[in-house]
């Protein structure tokens, strides 16, 4: 017997009142749940990036040297001054320069290099396919410092490989820049391009078969397939290779620092990573260190914020 409808409504009108209406969040698994899930993640990652990031920030507004910490003289409030002298530093603006312009040669051979063997890895048989990734994992898990002494030792004057079957006998490679930045490019994309090369392969395997091979027989060659077909819908991944490429190749220390013992001579392949590093610990100059520190964050937020705002204005989920 169906209930009277006065009833019915007075009922939803309770309900209402008490927030328990069918319709409300908490029925029916809405915003509160996810959050919830979400809450203890959010909290380490509070305690591990936002506070050091506050942390970085504060000290970048404030006079901190070797003469402060050690508490011979106290600290003092600097507001934009740090910023001040840093903007005014024409090596500052040298730097970065030649950052953008390593870090944008880095991501494009990395994603160059990265999609092509995705690609290989395709057209080949189980056991190159597995050799070739077995290899890419290896230069993937080889840590930083391990790599770039290996590629140091490739190209060393003396007792290096490269040199003897280029028959260049005994010409440095990190004595030039463009030589050593490029020395360095090589180390980069070789413990890089793993990561490209497994996501945009992961992505080609998830694309239906038949609309490739419908392409290949109405001739379509290779490279129409990968710019026509393949790009368009892997493009939500190499939106995600690309931001991770620009934010781990714009923040390269370790391998500039090995390969060209602290920056090379006079400071010639410095970038903003050994640059902070050396204005903060090299020269004792905390507060200078930790305004490089903020510039580097906030222009790769903003690339990133960019990048995603021109995908999101072309239809693009993500």
């Amino acid at each position: 017997m169906a209930p009277n409808s006065s009833v019915v409504v007075e009922r939803s009108r309770v309900l209402r009142r008490r927030g328990l209406s069918r319709s409300s969040p908490r029925l029916q698994g809405g915003w509160g749940v996810p959050w919830l899930y979400l809450a203890p993640a959010l909290v380490v990652l509070g305690g591990l990036l936002v506070y050091p990031i506050y942390q970085l920030g504060l000290i970048s507004f404030f006079q901190y040297t070797q003469a402060q910490v050690s508490g011979g003289e106290p600290t003092t409030f600097e507001g934009f001054g740090n910023y001040s002298a840093l903007f005014s530093d024409s090596q500052f603006w040298q730097v970065l320069v030649a950052t953008v312009l390593f870090a944008g040669a880095c991501v494009v051979s990395t994603l160059a290099v990265g999609c092509a063997l995705a690609v290989l890895l395709t057209r080949v048989r189980a056991v190159p396919r597995l050799v070739l990734m077995l290899a890419a994992l290896g230069a993937w898990a080889t840590p930083a410092v391990t790599g770039s002494t290996v590629w140091l030792l490739l190209f060393d004057p003396d007792f290096g490989p490269v040199n003897r079957m280029l028959g260049l006998g005994d010409h440095s490679w990190t004595y030039g820049r463009l030589s050593a930045f490029f020395l360095v490019l090589l180390e980069v994309v070789w413990c890089s391009f793993p990561f490209v090369m497994v996501t945009v392969y992961a992505g080609i395997r998830a694309v239906p078969s038949e609309v490739l091979e419908a392409a290949a027989l109405d001739g379509a060659s290779q490279w129409r397939i990968w710019r026509s077909i393949l790009t368009p819908m892997l493009r939500p991944i190499l939106t995600v290779v690309t931001i991770q490429s620009v934010i781990w190749d714009f923040k390269v220390f370790t391998q500039i620092y090995v390969m060209t013992n602290g920056g090379g001579i006079a400071g010639q392949n410095l970038v903003l990573n050994v640059y902070a590093y050396q204005q903060a610990f090299a020269s004792s100059k905390y507060s200078l260190g930790s305004a490089i520190g903020v510039v580097m964050l906030l222009m790769l937020l903003a690339v990133t914020l960019v990048y995603l705002r021109l995908l999101r204005r072309q239809g693009e989920e993500l």
